[in-house]
C-alpha cells in the first residue's frame, strides 16, 4: 500500500471516528433532555396533586359550608331569623318552657323517656307553650354529623308539622332507637328514616324522606345549632322559664323524674 492511500485510509477512519462521536453526543443529549423533561413532568404531577390534596384538605366540609349558608331554607311552622325559633302548643298558654337539647344526649334521653309523657300531657293541657332550641355539640366530641342529621331530619318533620316534630323527637330519643353516645348512628339518613317510619305523622311520607337524604334542612339545623350556641346554656338538657333555670329541688341539675319535673314546674308557673 502506498504512503498516499495509507494517509487517505487513516483519514476517512478519523472522519468516521469524528463522525460516530458526534452522533453519540447527539443522542447524550437528547437523551439528558428527556430526562429533564420527564422529571419535570414528574415534579410538575407531585407538585399538581400536593395542590389538589391541600386545596382539597382546606375545602370546608358540607356541614361547614352549611354553618356560612345564607340562604336557608327554614321547615314550616317556625318563626323568626333563619326559623331558629320553634314555639310549640296552644296559642293562649301563657308561659312557655325552653328545651335545650342535643340529639345524641343520652341524659336527654334519659328524660325524655322518663318524663316526656308528663311534658306532652302538660302540652295537651295548655299549662306551657315549648320552645325548642336544637344542640349540636356533642358532634365535637368525636368529629361526628349525627346531632347535626338528626337535627335537620327534626327540621324536616317539623315542616310536616308540630305534632310530628314531638313525636319524631320521642322516638329518636326513645330507648328502642337513641344509641350510645359513642355510636354516630344519627349520621346515617336510613337509619333516620327507619325512626320515623315508627311514628304514624311520618311512616312512608316520601317528602319527608326526600328532604332527609338531600339535607333539605341542613342549614337550617347549624343555624339553630348557632342559636343554641349563643344562648349561653352550657349543657342538655336545660329547662328554662321567664329566664331561669329550672332544676329539681335541692340541686343545680335538671329535673329527672316526673316528681322533680312536676315541682319545679309548678313553682316555675306560680312566680
Amino acid at each position: 500500500m502506498s504512503a498516499r492511500n495509507n494517509q487517505s485510509s487513516k483519514a476517512a477512519a478519523r472522519e468516521r471516528l469524528r463522525e460516530e462521536r458526534e452522533r453519540q453526543a447527539r443522542k447524550d443529549r437528547v437523551r439528558r433532555q428527556l430526562v429533564v423533561i420527564g422529571s419535570a413532568v414528574v415534579v410538575l404531577a407531585i407538585a399538581g396533586g400536593v395542590g389538589f390534596a391541600v386545596v382539597q384538605n382546606n375545602k370546608p366540609s358540607h356541614w361547614e359550608a352549611m354553618k356560612d349558608e345564607t340562604n336557608v331554607t327554614a321547615p314550616k311552622n317556625t318563626e323568626g331569623a333563619d326559623g331558629t325559633t320553634v314555639v310549640i302548643g296552644k296559642a293562649d298558654a301563657k308561659k312557655t318552657l325552653e328545651l335545650y337539647e342535643d340529639s345524641r344526649c343520652p341524659i336527654c334521653a334519659n328524660f325524655e323517656q322518663t318524663v316526656g309523657p308528663t311534658v306532652q300531657n302538660d302540652i295537651d293541657a295548655g299549662k306551657f307553650k315549648v320552645k325548642y332550641v336544637g344542640a349540636t355539640f356533642i358532634d365535637n366530641s368525636d368529629n361526628g354529623t349525627g346531632s347535626k342529621n338528626a337535627l335537620s331530619a327534626l327540621g324536616a318533620a317539623l315542616n310536616v308539622s308540630p305534632e310530628a316534630f314531638l313525636q319524631y323527637k320521642t322516638a329518636l330519643y326513645s330507648a328502642k332507637y337513641h344509641p350510645e353516645e359513642s355510636t354516630d348512628k344519627f349520621a346515617d339518613d336510613s337509619y333516620l328514616i327507619k325512626v320515623a317510619d315508627s311514628v304514624n305523622s311520618l311512616k312512608g311520607d316520601k317528602a319527608f324522606q326526600k328532604d332527609v337524604r338531600e339535607g333539605t334542612f341542613d342549614a337550617w339545623a347549624m343555624k339553630m345549632s348557632a342559636a343554641f350556641d349563643k344562648s349561653g346554656v352550657q349543657g342538655t338538657p336545660t329547662f328554662k322559664m321567664d329566664g331561669k333555670a329550672l332544676t329539681a329541688e335541692g340541686s343545680q341539675n335538671p329535673p329527672m323524674t316526673v316528681d322533680e319535673f312536676n315541682a319545679a314546674i309548678t313553682k316555675a308557673l306560680a312566680a
